[in-house]
């Protein structure tokens, strides 16, 4: 086997001269080295996915060519015969550097482009609106202001990117495994980039050590590992170290948004305007997405009559920015609930009050928010919810009432406290479809294929309790095997809060066809009618006669035979694509309880309740575990995560060091209280959870922060919320000593 180390630009912005590997093809162990010279009919960019009429898409290629667009990019590769023998000729390539100027704020006048053929450095510009926002704001009896900022993030999964290539030259088959939330995705992109058949290319993504929306693209490597496979004719391996990761797998968030709402002395928001500019990095790989999402779902849980909203998403010289837990949701309810405080303040009324105040009703479901959706499909219609309820619980857990009175009493006496509410409504289940196979062998064991991998949250244990609960058998009699192409053949993957609702719906309905064509083989196996046939676990018996009866196993061992004279196709196997009418919504609320430390302005989270509905729940303590964890990313969100760069495009928190995550101190206990209103949209009435627990994080802190510092006449407008940042805020914008980190 073959190991690869990558060669990767140390600057933002240059162009590419010579590259003289003689050195490195000298040093002990080296196969080769591969530039952009080398690709041949490879040396095309990958697609950008999903196309846009609005989007000025560019994407990378496997290696760059004459330019480095961002810090880490990659140039050049060596494999060799070990790890170390990679890395250690890997510093022996020369390559001769041309710094440009890096473009850092992409709308600044003389600013340099990143894509000298775009002419400017817009990636896509894109109005939403409803009604005429205009006249509303005129008409308004009160209107305000404000403008928001929401730092740059990125997924930290345990396990960070790798692939293993092969190719097996007597089956003429390519089989690539990779640590990816979108295996079909990487088979199509290897196809069309390598010119391979579809049926000549097999990924396997075993279970993922997390991903977060960091694995949710095809990278360059996921497609220049096997090109070097199939190049050198051995298997190559190629791991991403944690510095690799932090410069150069995609991250998020970074958006600033300029508001202004009409809106009446009861708290009624009238109308809404949005303008706001999205940092796409140096490429789209995954389009307009991210943005997109943060203007179709800007409005959250309220009625707003007139909005309106436009985004521009820029170029600049940093990592592209693609989808992270929560793919532009966070940035939206950040802005409306950072509106909803601002209404309450302006108008003198309770916080929460305002929100029902403006809350869709559940006799408005489906609710037409007006805006277009991020597909372009339609609008965004919220299927079904009550989030009136929600809200009610939320509060009531918490006790807010007394929360508030006790933190108004508690600044009386010298302690900083403050309670914070936030809503949120999640886009979840997309589609187009996702497939499952379900199939019982000889021995009786039943096994399930899908198209959406796990990566970490539990989902062989949820889509086994599907199966198991349709097939009548528990779920350890289950196997669940995900993200492998050979074992469906097509499948879209996990993101989105979509792998239970779509994926799972596909195994619920591919285990009714399995367990009605195991009835009718059952009932020909007896020599009965099918209405006659009782099931027992895997035993299928005659109703009136338990003692006739046949097993699940010797079932499948008869399908195996021909069975065309009996009208049942052979094997005993079903397999169902999934195709969801529409996009089910989550919804819920939270509340926090925040203590900040006057002197080192530190925010501590001493309480967290969640009340949340992601409809018919298949495995509370799953759903459980996956809010818990999402608030927990969504707290190193709003008070420590951030990517920041210099003027350079250097990265100043490429590791652990200057990038913190929150640890265990850092999370509250968090109550969580279940609402289960059925989607309509599924037959198992279901809507996703895997990252509504993150949306409202960093808007529910910024509200409780805010309430702390009432006094000092604190106005948070921008996360995360660090010690440094707090201090500029409450000192009137200049920095106390000690400036904090």
């Amino acid at each position: 086997m073959l190991h690869a180390a990558i060669v990767r630009s140390p600057h933002a912005h240059a162009r590419i001269g010579a590259i003289d590997a003689s050195r490195a093809l000298e040093a002990p162990g080296v196969a080769g080295v591969v530039t952009f010279a080398d690709l041949g009919e490879a040396a095309r960019p990958l697609p950008v996915v999903p196309p846009h009429a609005a989007l000025r898409g560019k994407n990378f290629h496997l290696l760059a060519g004459d330019r480095a667009r961002f810090v880490g990019e990659a140039v050049a590769v060596v494999v060799a015969d070990s790890r170390y023998a990679a890395e250690d000729a890997r510093a022996l390539i020369d390559v001769a550097w041309e710094p440009l100027p890096s473009v850092q704020e992409a709308t600044a006048p003389g600013a340099a482009r990143v894509h000298d053929d775009l002419g400017d450095n817009l990636a896509g510009r894109v109005r939403l609106s409803r009604g005429d926002v205009t006249a509303a704001l005129q008409s308004a009896p009160r209107r305000a202001s404000l403008t928001l900022h929401v730092g740059r993030a990125g997924g930290q999964p345990m396990e960070t990117r790798g692939l293993v290539a092969e190719y097996n030259t007597a089956a003429e088959l390519l089989t690539v495994w990779a640590s990816s939330q979108v295996p079909h995705q990487v088979r199509q992109f290897i196809g069309d980039v390598l010119g391979l058949e579809p049926h000549r290319v097999r990924v396997v993504a075993p279970d993922v050590g997390g991903g977060f929306g960091a694995k949710l693209i095809v990278y360059p490597e996921d497609v220049l590992i096997p090109f070097l496979a199939l190049r050198f004719g051995r298997p190559v391996r190629w791991l991403e170290d944690r510095l690799e990761h932090m410069l150069t797998a995609t991250q998020e968030r970074t958006q600033v948004h300029t508001v202004e709402v009409g809106f009446d002395d009861d708290g009624r928001l009238l109308a809404l305007r949005d303008r706001f500019v999205h940092d796409t990095g140096a490429y789209t790989p995954r389009g307009l997405v991210v943005p997109l999402l943060s203007a179709s779902m800007l409005a959250g849980p309220y009625r707003i009559p007139h909005i309106d909203v436009t985004f521009d998403s820029v170029y600049t010289h940093r990592v592209p920015v693609t989808p992270y837990r929560g793919a532009g949701q966070p940035q939206a309810v950040f802005v409306i609930e950072r509106v909803m405080d601002l209404i309450a303040r302006e108008t003198g009324r309770d916080r929460a009050a305002v929100r029902f105040t403006n809350l869709v009703q559940p006799a408005d479901m489906p609710y037409d928010v007006g805006l277009t959706n991020y597909r372009g499909a339609g609008n965004v219609v919220y299927d079904s919810g009550d989030y009136p309820a929600v809200l009610r619980r939320a509060l009531d857990m918490a006790d807010y009432d007394r929360l508030a009175k006790e933190c108004r009493g508690a600044r009386v006496d010298g302690r900083v406290q403050g309670v914070g509410v936030a809503c949120y409504v999640e886009l979840t289940g997309v589609g187009p479809f996702e497939g499952a196979t379900v199939r019982a062998d000889a021995a009786g064991r039943i096994t399930v294929f899908t198209g959406v991998p796990s990566q970490g949250q539990g989902l062989e244990t949820t889509l086994a309790q599907v199966a198991a609960d349709e097939l009548g058998v528990t779920p350890d009699e289950i196997t669940v095997i995900g993200g492998d192409t050979l074992g469906i053949g097509q499948g879209v993957g996990t993101f989105a809060s979509r792998a239970a609702v779509v994926g799972g719906t596909a195994v619920a309905l591919a285990s009714r066809e399995l367990r009605a064509k195991a009835t009718r083989l059952a009932a020909q196996a007896l020599g009965i009618a099918e209405d006659e046939v009782q099931q027992h676990g895997k035993l299928f018996a005659e109703r009136a006669n338990p003692e006739h009866r046949i097993e699940l196993g010797r079932l499948a061992a008869v399908a195996a035979m021909a069975t065309a004279s009996h009208g049942v196709a052979p094997g005993l196997e079903a397999t169902h694509f999934f195709q969801p009418p529409g996009i089910t919504y989550a919804s819920g609320a939270h509340v926090a309880l925040v203590e900040v430390d006057p002197d080192t302005m530190h925010v501590r989270l001493s309480g967290y309740w969640v009340s949340h509905d992601s409809g018919r729940l298949i495995n509370p303590t799953i759903v459980e575990g996956q809010i818990q964890g999402a608030v927990a990313l969504g707290i190193g969100s709003a008070l420590l995560e951030e990517v920041r760069y210099d003027s350079a495009g250097q990265a100043l928190s490429a590791s652990f060091m200057d990038y913190a995550l929150p640890r265990g101190d850092d999370i509250p206990p968090i109550e969580i209280d279940h609402l289960e209103t059925p989607s309509p949209l599924n037959p198992l009435g279901l809507k996703g959870v895997g990252e509504s627990g993150t949306l409202p994080v960093a808007a529910v802190v910024a509200s409780a922060v805010e309430d702390a510092l009432s006094a000092q006449g604190v106005r948070v407008a921008h996360v995360p919320l660090t010690p440094r940042r707090l201090q500029t805020l409450e000192s009137g914008g200049k920095p106390r000593w000690p400036p904090a980190s």
